[in-house]
């Protein structure tokens, strides 16, 4: 059973990671190239993308949590999330777009917290390996970015948008292919417990430094390959040196359950919040593809090591009923409204000069360093 449990969070992963990689970095490209939107046109209909999902994983996702099984709503979410991402299709004009985009990210982002949260549940209830199954996400993400660098060299980025749509195809297949027990039930909340998750100074802290150090990804997640594409680099190239990242990440997460069993929290943000500063500095001060392609190592820590800290907290810290609302509020705060807020200032930067963006990301990230220091040195 746990055998089962676990393959089943493995492929859930990678059918979502599988559609992320082609989402987040290109679904600006395809704005831009398709529906001939300026770059800042481009840029404001992501943002708004990301203040949605804050909204929704913050209210919508909680609350549903509250009152359905997790693997109820996951199938839900998938066959909504793919219906949603045709309407893509006949979406014409700055108006049109807004609404879907509206649409789309009210639903599709949820299944990320979901998953987290199902994969938190997990390790208590069947005792599964997180690190293990995250790093099939992971492989699904590079296996995507992989495929749309080749499919966009061969039919131009046209092609973005019907290898989404298949990929959340992909996802209604795992999601009705197998229920773990633990996902089939669910306890009926009367009251969200946000009073309960906000009164723990551990939690607050490390939301803080999430928002800060994920947040500080808003320029990399939705300029990459602008950027890339202002260096020089070819489609497919930008597919390989995407990936860079995403293999240092699954690494990492095939590691971490092994090598950080005895290391703390505090420990973990500390270590991911100066990689992120020093990530996001050499980007700004040697703008090559070469330091750009070195830099993508610093992924496992900026983004790998900082979210596995916060599972391990949400694991050391609350109870199994407390998991989704403080899965959603992460989402929602630190990879969904940092991101947002963050892409308006990224992209005024980038109008400047493209590799002043990153500068800004490492001012962002810098507190992060002090807070994460004092609580590192306060558990001492």
């Amino acid at each position: 059973m746990i055998y089962k449990a676990q393959f089943w969070l493995s492929i859930t992963y990678f059918a979502f990671y599988f559609s992320w990689g082609v989402f987040l970095p290109y679904w600006n490209a395809w704005l831009i190239s398709e529906k001939e939107m300026t770059v800042e046109a481009a840029s404001s209909l992501i943002a708004v993308g990301f203040l949605v999902r804050a909204v929704s994983t913050f209210f919508a996702y909680p609350a549903l949590s509250a009152k359905y099984p997790a693997g109820t709503l996951l199938k839900w979410f998938t066959i909504i999330t793919a219906l949603t991402a045709m309407l893509f299709i006949p979406a014409s004009g700055y108006i049109a777009l807004f609404i879907v985009m509206i649409l789309f990210n009210f639903i599709y982002p949820i299944i990320m917290p979901m998953a987290d949260s199902m994969g938190a549940l997990l390790m208590k209830t069947d005792r599964i390996h997180y690190g293990k199954s995250r790093s099939w996400g992971s492989i699904g993400y590079i296996a995507a970015v992989l495929f749309i660098g080749i499919a966009t060299a061969i039919f131009t980025d046209s092609a973005i948008l019907y290898v989404l749509i298949a990929s959340t195809l992909f996802m209604i297949a795992t999601a009705f292919y197998y229920t773990p027990p633990a996902l089939r039930e669910h306890d009926d909340l009367r009251r969200l417990p946000f009073r309960r998750l906000f009164r723990s100074k551990r939690f607050v802290t490390a939301l803080i430094i999430c928002v800060l150090i994920q947040g500080a990804h808003a320029a990399y997640y939705n300029y990459g390959v602008l950027y890339l594409q202002h260096l020089g680099v070819d489609s497919i190239w930008i597919g390989v040196i995407l990936n860079i990242a995403v293999a240092a990440e699954i690494f990492f997460f095939n590691v971490a359950d092994r090598f950080l069993r005895h290391t703390s929290v505090p420990a973990m943000f500390f270590g991911a919040a100066i990689a992120a500063v020093i990530r996001w500095t050499i980007m700004f001060l040697f703008p090559s593809v070469a330091v750009y392609m070195f830099a993508q190592l610093f992924h496992a820590l900026t983004f790998g090591l900082a979210h596995y800290a916060f599972i391990r907290l949400l694991y050391e810290e609350f109870d199994s009923s407390e998991i989704p609302a403080a899965q959603g509020v992460y989402s929602s705060l630190g990879m969904g409204l940092s991101v947002a807020i963050l892409t308006f200032g990224a992209g005024y930067l980038y109008e400047i000069s493209p590799h002043l963006s990153f500068l800004g990301m490492a001012i962002i990230a810098l507190p992060a360093v002090f807070i994460s220091f004092f609580l590192l040195k306060g558990k001492r």
